[in-house]
């Protein structure tokens, strides 16, 4: 691989070289694993939320830091956010396609976790 090279072209077209420090999919992965990251995307996977409701459905995160995750989801396209034009203003986000998309794993994920818990949180092993 030849360096700078982000895309790749393979036998189902253009790809993203993830491994590559300038991929902008990095940048989404980064934004979608971070520790607020995923919790926003679980919370807003049922409905629409608006910001107090959304900081309420995840305890222990900071308005400042829902701002952060939420500004950074937004600019990747996962999380809408539509507001309205009343005083104060309404705003409310919710998951785009893209976001719906990418929630689909990560709750199957959050799921399988949650079903492997042993009662009282620590981990249980299946056969």
């Amino acid at each position: 691989m030849k360096e700078g090279a982000q895309v790749t072209q393979t036998d189902e077209g253009a790809r993203y070289d993830v491994f590559h420090t300038d991929c902008p999919a990095r940048d989404v992965v980064d934004h979608v694993t971070s520790r607020w990251g995923i919790w926003v995307l679980i919370s807003l996977r049922s409905n629409d939320l608006r910001f107090f409701e959304l900081r309420d459905s995840i305890r222990g995160i900071s308005e400042k830091m829902l701002a952060q995750t939420l500004r950074a989801l937004v600019q990747d396209g996962l999380v809408r956010r539509e507001v309205e034009p009343t005083t104060p203003p309404q705003v409310t986000y919710g998951l785009t396609e893209f976001g719906q998309d990418l929630g689909e794993p990560l709750t199957d994920l959050f799921d399988r976790i949650t079903q492997r818990l042993a009662p009282g949180g620590t981990s249980a092993t299946r056969r």
